[in-house]
């Protein structure tokens, strides 16, 4: 049986690192990538940018599964707002996973999210959706992340920590077990959140 198609949405950096996990999972064939309209045409490695937000609503008709690749950094607004268009218009957000992560049996992880090379999901941790768990990032046991939430390169998320929704939490930094961290959050590279 031959692997299913998907579609990504967002043609930048992100995109090619999921690219390379997509890749590597070997579930999924890159159907083609959905960015601004004046890129059509275009390609991020060997795929085709054949779309721009506004075709969303055709392409849901013919493909079933899309994932979304627009970093985030500053802001989720982009990355929510493709959600909850894709969520009304019946698509299938699956969870993208690299072969080199770890992601306990005993972990949960909402639909959408993409956690990528080398990334470590511990015992008991619940990551909500449209996450991005990026490279090297270390999520320990019992963690709950809310949605829309990006664990940037070689994060460490201690034991218990919650963190609400829509937080960014920079590379490198390092959180105390057992705290809570607000939605909205930003939290800088480096940084010890005790």
């Amino acid at each position: 049986m031959g692997k299913e198609l998907i579609i990504l949405i967002g043609g930048g950096g992100h995109c090619k690192s999921v690219i390379d996990v997509i890749e590597g999972q070997n579930l999924y064939e890159i159907a083609g990538i959905v960015d601004f309209p004046a890129r059509i045409g275009e390609k991020v490695f060997n795929y085709n940018i054949i779309g721009g937000d506004n075709d969303l609503p055709e392409l849901v008709k013919n493909f079933k599964h899309f994932h979304i690749t627009v970093g985030q950094i500053r802001t989720p607004e982009s990355r929510i707002r493709i959600f909850n268009e894709l969520v009304n218009l019946g698509a299938n957000l699956p969870v993208i996973f690299s072969p080199y992560a770890y992601v306990s049996s005993h972990a949960t992880v909402g639909i959408g999210t993409s956690i990528l090379h080398n990334a470590i999901v511990n015992a008991g941790a619940k990551i909500g959706m449209n996450c991005i768990i990026n490279t090297k990032a270390l999520i320990e046991h019992d963690v709950v992340i809310g949605n829309h939430c990006h664990i940037s390169t070689g994060a460490i998320v201690n034991g218990g920590v919650q963190i609400g929704d829509n937080v960014f939490f920079g590379s490198g930094a390092v959180s105390k077990q057992y705290i809570f961290i607000q939605s909205n959050s930003f939290v800088k590279a480096n940084s010890l959140i005790k």
